[in-house]
């Protein structure tokens, strides 16, 4: 409570009746008990009028209620603060107060605010040490020394709170100390041996410039009993994921002990858990999300259990607690799907593409990536270097069954729990390449001179190493009018007649130009080869002895 000098605050307003009503009034905080709010007077000259006050709102003591007196023939009312009255306009600055003039018959009721003012250079000690009672305390013999005993209220900023009662010895085992914070600890010497003992502490409250407040703490030292708390679980720590939602169970502490309750020490105030006064439980208050807050990501918490009917017998209890973060979403990738054409050609080392993942939840984190082959199950022409696509071995179209398309896929993996992984579909297609000309070898054939038109002198057979193998068409350039090449098969015909004694021997170049071999279909490679025609004598049977 609030200690104030009374000031008297006059305020008269006469008035002929009470069709005045309402009234509106100022009062400084720094006013006390029996401060006039009001002074009115009203006129009833054939009966004893009454004047009461209904109700205050919000309900309070801080009011008497009004008297009513006579002086020269009419009646003076009054309103005056009662002796408990401490106003403090941060707490509540406006009441209500309804009034009720009689007289006679006639009845007539009206509101009366008070609003409450603050005042910049009023002196405010906190707290029941500071009321005419001030505050008892109760604390076991056994307390730690330097313990902390009670919390005064600091008033404001700057405030300095001192003990100015003296701690003699040898009734005082040592001094009482108020720190910084307003904790009132215990003397360095602990509290043995001073059962029953009572200790009065007169606290003074400095704010510079010659302020000042004072209280008055009486501490009572009981003595231990035998009684003893203690927890059935020791210290651990405790992993939760993150996305639990407000009210979400943590964890159940159990302590041994008569009508045990249990309460957060540290960290005060506690905003992220909250404990079951009388379960033990502890749970969420608050989201975990680590994104938004990470400073939840580790919490130290201080639990004391005690018994309710004897508070010192307690025990305190140390854990963690260790929020982890939730994988939701898989990583992200660009490009999300490769197809790409490639030449048989292409060296080894050539890059096909770089993959950029990320993961949503933790961008900047390191992502595994791993190539899987689909078909063909066992290809070694691909590698992947980090998040780089290579060709890893030489491409060749040229083997039969050797020119895939290659099916793969790259497996990027997070380091997040439980484990997300994206797969990126990667088509790899190999196009072949026209490398090599055609080929033949150079071949003489035999007839004879009285051969007829289509005979077959023999067939010209072209190679050429790339896939598919002896794609060849065959021609002869410029033409011949002895001699015919088939274009598909190679075969050489005869289309004239022959004269051994014209001509002996007949040269015929045969072109080879192979098609199909190459992505694009214009691609075309040619080479060629002569053929020898060896004409032979022909003898009729006439002339033979």
């Amino acid at each position: 409570m609030v200690l104030l000098r009374p000031l008297v605050l006059l305020l008269a307003l006469v008035v002929s009746d009470l069709h005045c009503l309402p009234w509106f009034i100022n009062v400084s905080e720094s006013q006390g008990p029996g401060t006039i709010l009001q002074s009115f007077s009203f006129n009833c000259s054939s009966y004893t009028p009454t004047l009461e006050l209904l109700h205050v709102q919000p309900p309070t003591t801080f009011f008497n209620p009004p008297s009513l007196t006579r002086w020269q023939g009419i009646y003076v009312g009054k309103m005056t603060l009662s002796s408990s009255a401490r106003l403090d306009a941060l707490t509540v600055n406006h009441y209500e107060l309804q009034l009720r003039f009689t007289c006679g018959n006639h009845v007539m009721e009206g509101p009366l605010s008070v609003d409450v003012q603050r005042d910049p250079g009023r002196i405010q000690c906190a707290g029941r040490f500071a009321s005419p009672a001030g505050e008892i305390i109760q604390v076991p013999e056994t307390v730690k020394p330097g313990a902390r005993l009670y919390t005064l209220l600091l008033p404001g900023q700057g405030a300095q709170m001192s003990i100015t009662s003296a701690q003699d010895p040898p009734y005082f085992p040592g001094p009482f100390s108020i720190n910084g914070q307003g904790w009132l600890q215990a003397p360095s010497q602990g509290l043995k041996g001073q059962a029953q003992k009572v200790f009065q502490l007169q606290i003074l409250v400095s704010f510079g410039q010659g302020r000042s407040c004072c209280g008055m703490l009486t501490v009572k030292v009981l003595p231990a009993l035998s009684r003893q708390v203690s927890f059935l679980q020791q210290a651990q720590n405790i992993t939760i994921p993150e996305n639990l939602v407000p009210g979400s169970k943590v964890v159940q502490v159990q302590a041994r002990g008569f009508d045990v309750r249990y309460e957060i020490l540290s960290p005060v105030p506690c905003r992220l858990f909250s404990i079951g006064r009388v379960d033990g439980v502890v749970r969420t208050t608050s989201p975990l999300e680590l994104a938004q807050a990470p400073d939840a990501a580790v919490t130290r918490l201080r639990v004391k259990a005690f018994e309710r009917l004897w508070p010192w017998a307690s025990a305190e209890l140390d854990f963690r607690v260790d929020v982890q973060p939730v994988n939701r979403w898989p990583p992200r990738c660009t490009p999300a799907l490769l197809v790409t054409q490639i030449p048989e050609t292409t060296p080894v080392g050539t890059v096909l593409n770089t993959f950029t993942c990320t993961d949503p939840e933790s961008p900047g984190s390191a992502l595994d990536y791993q190539l899987l082959f689909h078909s063909p199950a066992d290809a070694a022409s691909l590698c992947l270097q980090d998040r780089v696509l290579e060709v890893n071995a030489t491409l060749d179209c040229d083997t039969p069954g050797a020119c895939f398309h290659h099916a793969a896929s790259i497996l990027v993996l997070d380091s997040g729990q439980p484990l997300m992984t994206t797969e990126v579909p990667v088509l790899v297609m190999v196009t072949p390449v026209n490398e090599f000309s055609p080929a033949c070898v150079p071949r003489t054939f035999r007839v004879r001179e009285d051969a007829g038109p289509h005979t077959l002198l023999g067939s010209v057979v072209g190679k050429d190493m790339d896939y598919p193998h002896d794609s060849i068409e065959y021609s002869s350039p410029g033409g011949s009018a002895t001699f015919a090449v088939d274009r598909l098969s190679g075969e050489v015909r005869l289309l004239g007649p022959l004269d051994y004694e014209l001509q002996k021997f007949h040269s015929l170049t045969v072109l080879l130009t192979d098609h199909s071999q190459d992505q694009d279909p214009t691609c075309h490679r040619s080479g060629s080869c002569t053929i020898t025609i060896e004409v032979e004598i022909w003898f009729p049977s006439a002339y033979v002895t």
